[in-house]
This record gives structure tokens, sequence and C-alpha cells, in this order.
């Protein structure tokens, strides 16, 4: 498996993360921290609003990291086209005898303009 495998695999699982994160949060303060109910609890409204802030950010962060590594461990698919041109290249039988060049070809001699 090759590394650049290797990102786009994280970086569908951090996409996914952050999918689930932000669907949880209401940006009315209605979403998962409302039905928690009050600060008795432990963690409370305030520290799981916190909790989620925090965790948006982190995995956006992580996300552009993982995009910014990814491209540069990208060979490209330049590189594999050169290696299926270089492979049939070299399937084909290379002719060992020397052609004689082609013989000049005769001047073409100018035509006098009528009068």
């Amino acid at each position: 498996m090759s590394t650049f495998t290797i990102f786009l695999v994280l970086i569908t699982i951090v996409c996914f993360l952050l999918i689930i994160v932000i669907m949880v949060q209401n940006p009315k303060g209605g979403g998962l921290s409302s039905s928690m109910g009050g600060s008795t609890q432990m963690g409370g409204v305030q520290k799981t609003t916190d909790f989620l802030d925090k965790s948006t950010w982190v995995l956006a962060g992580a996300l552009i990291v993982l995009v910014l590594l990814s491209s540069l461990s990208f060979s490209g698919s330049l590189s594999d086209n050169n290696k299926i041109i270089d492979a049939s290249q070299s399937a084909t039988p290379k002719t060992t005898e020397k052609t004689a060049p082609a013989a000049p070809k005769p001047a073409a001699t100018p035509v006098a303009p009528s009068k």
C-alpha cells in the first residue's frame, strides 16, 4: 500500500469524524448540549460545547495537514504512464541492422515564366 493510499484513508476517517462533530452541534444551543440537563451533571453544558468546538478545530487542522502531506507524497499519474510507455517500448524487439541513409532527392528545376 502506497503512502498516498494511507493518507487517503486517514483523510476519509477525519472527514467522517468532522461531519459527525458538526452535525452534533446546534448553532442555536439546542443540540447535544441541551439534552445534558443542568450543570449538575458531570461535564455540564458548557464543557460539552467547549469540547465540540475544540474537536472541530482540531479535526479541521488535522484535515489540512493530511491534505498537504498527501500532496507531497503523490507520485502523479504521469509517472505511471511513463512506466507503461517504457514497458511497451522494451517489449518491442529492437532491430540491430543499420539501414542505409536515403538517397538525396534531385533538386527541382526552375521553370521559366512564360511571356
